[in-house]
């Protein structure tokens, strides 16, 4: 079996390094378990807010268990390595972790795994929430992105990425109409200063 790098030039797979598919099964394991433990750890309880989910957090792990098993699938299928695509995959898989732990740990008791609003809520509008409104969705995106690019194919990547973002957004949409309900020109006043998902730019 071949695969294709950056030159164009074929090279055999069994002279990529085993190495580096180990720290991408490890990787993704770790990224697994820690948005297993996000969803059983964070989930509010009725009984101390009111949740507005619409059922858009199950939309999302259906979107992303069948665009991951079908971008995997053609990814082996059709395969096209390249071994920048690979390693900047990885690179964006740990960054977009790393900023999605670091959204949730600013947020504290307040991040939901389900859309909701404590009595008690506060809307958090420094740190790195002071450009984004959305940074652990943004994280989330960056990780996913990645990982359509170390399946090597654009095919791939855009049937990995796409329908998650598209899950990802209309959750967004549930949150802020959630949020504008409950904050008001607060919050109205908040996005108009911030971006969704990418500073500077949406």
């Amino acid at each position: 079996m071949y695969l294709l790098i950056e030159a164009g030039k074929k090279v055999d797979i069994k002279s990529f390094s085993p190495m580096w598919s180990i720290v991408m099964m490890i990787i993704c394991s770790l990224w697994f378990l820690s948005e297993v433990l996000v969803n059983i750890l964070t989930r509010s309880k009725k009984s101390d807010s009111d949740s507005h989910d619409h059922n858009s957090l199950g939309l999302i792990w259906i979107a992303i268990v069948l665009s991951i098993t079908a971008g995997v699938f053609i990814g082996f299928r059709f395969p096209g390595f390249n071994e920048c695509a690979y390693f900047s995959g990885l690179a964006l898989i740990i960054v977009g972790i790393t900023l999605r732990i670091i959204a949730i740990g600013s947020l504290k008791s307040l991040f939901n795994a389900n859309v909701a609003i404590h009595h008690d809520h506060k809307l958090k509008t420094d740190g790195i929430y002071k450009k984004i409104r959305h940074p652990s969705y943004s994280g989330s995106l960056l990780s996913f992105l990645g990982l359509g690019l170390t399946m090597g194919n654009w095919i791939s990547l855009l049937v990995i990425f796409l329908p998650v973002l598209a899950a990802f957004l209309f959750r967004i949409s549930i949150e802020e109409k959630v949020l504008m309900d409950n904050f008001k020109d607060e919050y109205l006043n908040y996005k108009k200063g911030t971006k969704k998902l990418i500073p500077y730019v949406y």
